[in-house]
Order: structure tokens, then C-alpha cells, then sequence
């Protein structure tokens, strides 16, 4: 009888630590969740850009090299949940175009922004955080150094915008600030992957859809085809070591899932994915 005691209760823990884990949250006979993902337009600059900058090894300045550049933003539906991926810029200028909003692009697709639950940030930088604002009932998904140089007064870079990020900076809304990798949904269909270098809390992310297959979405751990063909590293980036190895991370998820990559800057990749209003299944 003690032996039968003590595999039941042995049992009941093995049941509670998997749940605890995440392990065990759904019936085993329950569907999965639908999952889509939906292209954004979060702004452009209006003119190419010199892209000599973007290569320490001047990969791209005999002869220079010019390209247009786009902020790309991405909406993940995980049945009734949502993730918004980055938030691109806050405003049009001179420099810069926003025919439309985040939050009017959710609207004709009919998603209300207060159903958001996470606004996920590949990194600090203005053109990946500008409306994040728009969607304060989200728990903020960031990397962990990433969230200390914004969240320190005064940042600690200075190229480094608190102001999208005043409401989880007061302690208004939930913040997650990832040491590692996250598993959004619990499921393995949605992870943010830690990629430093670029910024040191530098993340992208990995989707899987079930008829698109995986799509591999980069933040910026490379900007352009060029850049993810050379492993060409900005001149600009926090850590040159961190960066080699975090796009050699990515190729390699890349190979082994033969996912989808997208470049979120570059055009020519973002056009991979079905344009919006219709969403990747």
C-alpha cells in the first residue's frame, strides 16, 4: 500500500511540475490555436540610404551602396491572443513616410489594439519602438539589456528613446525584460530568440505557421540580403563577438527549420510574406 501511496502522489507532482512548467496547460485532445501572421507597414524612409555604415569591414563602400530602407512591423494571432512585433516609427518627416498608423492598420483588419496582450521589441532603436505607446494594456516582451540602458535615468546610450516606453518605465504595465530566449504562447509556435550584438538585449523572432511553415524574422541582426549573405556587422553595433555569433545563430535555425527568413529593413525579403491586408497561415 505505501508503495501504491507513493507512486499516486509521485504522479500528482509530476502532473503539477509540468503544469507549473507549461508543459501540460491544454487537453492533449484539444485543436491547436489558429495561427497567422499579418505584415505591417510601420514606416520608410523616403530616399535610399548609404548603407556604408553598416559593414566595419567597408564591405559596402567600394563601389557604395545604396538601398531603400523599411520598418516593418508584424501582427501574430495565436488563436484569441496577440503579439504586435516591434512598432516601427512614431511619426512621419521629412525623411520618413507613414501613409498609416499601427492602430488604423489593426482597425481594417478588425483587431481593437486594447486585445493586444504583447508588444514584443527586438531592441531599442526609434524605428522598432515609435508607436509602441499606442498599446498600454501590453505586457512589454524586451531583452534584458535592452531594458536596463532605456529604463536608467538618464538612458545609458544615448541613442536610446525612453518615451515610447514611459508607461512600463513608471511601473504602469507589465514588463518582461528576457535574459534568453521566450516562448510567447507556451506552445513552441512563437519564440523571441536571443540575438545580442546589435544592441546588448537584441532579440528576433521565429513563427511557425502551420502551411507557411517557420518564418524567421530577424529585428535587426542583419538589415539587408547583402548583410545576411557577408555577415557584414555594422560599425555602429554594441558588440562585434556577440554580433558574428547571433547571425551565425540565425543561419543556422534558419537551415535547420528551412525557414522563411525575413529581413525586416529590407524590401525584398518583407515581400516574402503575403502584403497586407492578408495574413501568412
Amino acid at each position: 500500500m505505501r508503495k501504491l501511496m507513493s507512486r499516486v502522489a509521485g504522479a500528482a507532482l509530476m502532473t503539477f511540475g509540468m503544469a507549473s512548467a507549461g508543459l501540460a496547460q491544454s487537453s492533449p485532445n484539444a485543436p491547436p490555436a489558429k495561427i497567422t501572421l499579418t505584415r505591417l507597414d510601420c514606416g520608410s524612409f523616403k530616399q535610399p540610404r548609404d548603407v556604408a555604415g553598416f559593414s566595419d569591414a567597408y564591405l559596402y563602400s567600394n563601389p557604395p551602396l545604396k538601398l531603400p530602407f523599411v520598418a516593418s512591423c508584424y501582427l501574430i494571432r495565436h488563436g484569441d491572443r496577440i503579439l504586435l512585433w516591434d512598432a516601427g516609427f512614431g511619426a512621419p518627416t521629412e525623411q520618413i513616410a507613414l501613409p498609416k498608423t499601427i492602430v488604423q492598420q489593426l482597425g481594417e483588419i478588425g483587431v481593437d489594439p486594447a486585445k493586444v496582450e504583447f508588444v514584443g521589441i527586438s531592441h531599442f532603436h526609434g524605428d522598432h519602438t515609435g508607436q509602441a505607446a499606442s498599446f498600454p494594456n501590453a505586457t512589454l516582451l524586451i531583452g534584458k539589456g535592452d531594458w536596463e540602458i532605456v529604463s536608467a535615468t538618464p538612458p545609458k546610450l544615448p541613442n536610446a528613446d525612453p518615451k515610447p516606453f514611459a508607461r512600463w518605465i513608471s511601473g504602469g504595465g507589465k514588463v518582461e525584460a528576457l535574459a534568453g530566449d521566450k516562448d510567447v504562447f507556451g506552445d513552441g509556435s512563437v519564440m523571441i530568440l536571443n540575438l545580442p550584438g546589435h544592441t546588448p538585449g537584441h532579440h528576433g523572432l521565429l513563427v511557425r505557421l502551420p502551411r507557411t511553415g517557420p518564418v524567421l524574422i530577424s529585428g535587426d541582426v542583419v538589415h539587408f540580403q547583402e548583410n545576411y549573405d557577408h555577415a557584414g556587422v555594422p560599425q555602429f553595433n554594441t558588440d562585434r563577438a556577440d554580433s558574428l555569433a547571433s547571425i551565425d545563430r540565425f543561419k543556422d535555425i534558419a537551415e535547420a527549420l528551412k525557414a522563411t527568413v525575413i529581413i525586416q529593413h529590407d524590401p525584398r525579403s518583407i515581400a516574402k510574406l503575403p502584403a497586407f491586408p492578408k495574413a501568412a497561415e
